[in-house]
């Protein structure tokens, strides 16, 4: 096993999932790439954007010219303003139901479609069917999660040949923010391959009957990626806008707080209220399952994002860390309840899939964790943040009064 490196700016490793290398300086890749944000001529760039979407607006005005992925968390807001209001475009919305909602996302989705006057289809998958897949991947390779990003990534591009519309809209793209797996000169757009390789941990829908013998073909049809003839028919590409527009989800979230009426919440395990207040596992059960494969979770991908943009000392990012990541996760119960699963047999199914490099079993039921943020540095105190890098919540999560999952939203008025 090759040894542990830390970049010397960020709180990332060499062994960070999606690829990182280290350069003489010690400086990874991903702060290298970040770097290119403060040198590039980003006003010469969204001229080439909107160079790259004339073509695409529909000549009638009465049809839609992109496809645009949306939640009721993340850059959502920000991505349909950019795409709206200073494209100028009429996108069509769409959104995979993950069944983990919580009120809060239900509210910003509705807030969403009504504040930008845009189309909105969403796709409900059978619950059967999303439960089966959730207890054969859970099982095998420790994700509860997969049918959310399968679904999240495949409905746009499914919507795009049926409806004939070839131009998806995407925000930021993961591996060129986290890790440089990409520059922004290279102006990568959204494929088949990244998909099955990074987002869905190398595992498509049609590899799943043949590992797990309770899936069937109808279970699994609908998260299958249109076939390279009907890409091709309908000449289907997949845009990063962040390739055009300096990313900053923080100072974007609290542009769309101030002028749309985002609403965030706070988090157990991080300190950033902005990200994911739409789902019930992703910063809770999903977020303790990267902890225990990667060594490391979402506060540290929030934290090394900013200290590269200024806000955050590497000790300071470094402390949050070590505050919020092995918080205990507070909604466990909820997603035992929606599979059907009890706490034991959750718990079982969770050490399974702790990573020995990260994790030693000390006695029977009791973990020891080595993970990154344990060698990242020496001991560093609960200095507080500057004022620039605190995250306000302006909102909670909560089920008003619904005792569960919300499965299928209606929307607010």
């Amino acid at each position: 096993m090759a040894a542990l490196m830390h970049c010397r700016r960020c709180l990332y490793t060499s062994a960070h999932p999606l690829g990182l290398v280290l350069d003489d300086e010690g400086i990874c890749s991903g702060c290298r790439v970040h770097e290119e944000k403060d040198r590039l001529d980003w006003a010469e760039r969204w001229q080439r954007l909107e160079s790259l979407v004339a073509p695409y607006r529909s000549r009638s005005g009465d049809t839609y010219d992109c496809i645009v992925p949306v939640s009721g968390a993340g850059d959502s807001h920000y991505i349909v303003h950019l795409v709206k209001q200073r494209l100028g475009l009429n996108p069509l919305l769409v959104t995979y139901n993950k069944y983990f909602n919580t009120a809060l996302g239900i509210r910003n989705l509705a807030n969403l479609r009504i504040r930008f006057d845009c189309d909105l289809i969403q796709q409900n998958v059978n619950p059967h069917a999303v439960k089966k897949i959730t207890r054969a991947t859970l099982r095998d390779f420790g994700s509860d999660y997969w049918h959310c990003l399968a679904g999240q990534t495949v409905f746009p591009v499914q919507t795009a040949v049926r409806y004939r519309i070839p131009l998806i809209l995407w925000g930021a793209h993961q591996g060129l923010e986290q890790v440089g797996m990409y520059s922004h000169d290279d102006e990568v757009e959204m494929t088949r391959r990244h998909r099955q390789d990074h987002d869905l941990m190398g595992r498509e829908a049609d590899d799943l009957p043949t590992m797990f013998d309770t899936l069937k073909e109808s279970d699994i049809w609908q998260y299958r990626y249109p076939d390279d003839a009907a890409l091709s028919e309908i000449g289907v590409r997949g845009v990063y806008l962040g390739n055009y527009v300096r990313w900053d989800p923080k100072a974007q979230h609290e542009q769309m707080i101030e002028r749309c009426g985002y609403r965030s919440a706070a988090f157990a395990r991080t300190f950033d209220t902005y990200d994911h207040v739409d789902c019930w596992n992703y910063m809770d059960l999903h977020d303790v399952l990267k902890l225990h494969k990667h060594g490391y979770s979402k506060v540290t991908d929030h934290a090394c994002r900013e200290i590269r943009h200024g806000r955050l000392t590497r000790a300071q990012g470094l402390a949050l860390v070590r505050r919020h990541e092995q918080a205990a996760p507070q909604h466990l119960d909820k997603f035992c309840e929606w599979l059907g699963l009890d706490r034991s047999g959750l718990g079982f199914l969770l050490d399974r899939h702790r990573n020995p490099r990260w994790w030693r079993e000390t006695e029977t039921g009791r973990w020891e964790f080595a993970g990154c943020s344990t060698t990242a540095g020496e001991a560093v105190g609960l200095t507080t943040p500057p004022a620039s890098a605190v995250f306000e919540a302006n909102d909670v999560l909560a089920h008003d009064g619904i005792d569960g999952y919300i499965t299928i939203g209606k929307g607010h008025p």
